[in-house]
């Protein structure tokens, strides 16, 4: 499977609910949507794990990437990820690692790579 990495940096294509979603499988939704709850103290219900991943055009999305705005700002400048825009590291993009340090990593690997 190519990597999907979403243009804050997550890749899309090791979430657990992408990967529920792909293989369509309903027991796998119900181990992220408890997972997914317990962890963010909020209440995941299996019928929302259903995401194809922040690049995707479909509109099935995760909860926060509906309206995250580090998707938003990358659609609008047709970027592939934020590593690619000329004003990374943005202050978005920076509250976002604190949260996901490894996101942080993915990104600053591609962009030493350009």
């Amino acid at each position: 499977m190519i990597k999907m990495i979403g243009f804050c940096g997550i890749v899309c294509t090791d979430c657990p609910g992408y990967i529920a979603t792909q293989k369509d499988d309903d027991n796998e939704r119900r181990k992220v949507a408890v997972l997914w709850s317990m962890l963010y103290n909020t209440d995941v219900k299996p019928e929302n794990v259903n995401c194809n991943g922040c690049l995707s055009e479909s509109g099935r999305l995760i909860g926060h990437c509906i309206v995250c705005e580090i998707r938003k700002c990358g659609r609008k400048k047709n970027i592939l990820n934020c590593a690619y825009c000329e004003k990374y590291s943005c202050e978005k993009l920076n509250q976002f690692f604190k949260m996901a340090p490894d996101a942080k990593t993915t990104l600053e690997e591609i962009r030493n790579s350009l």
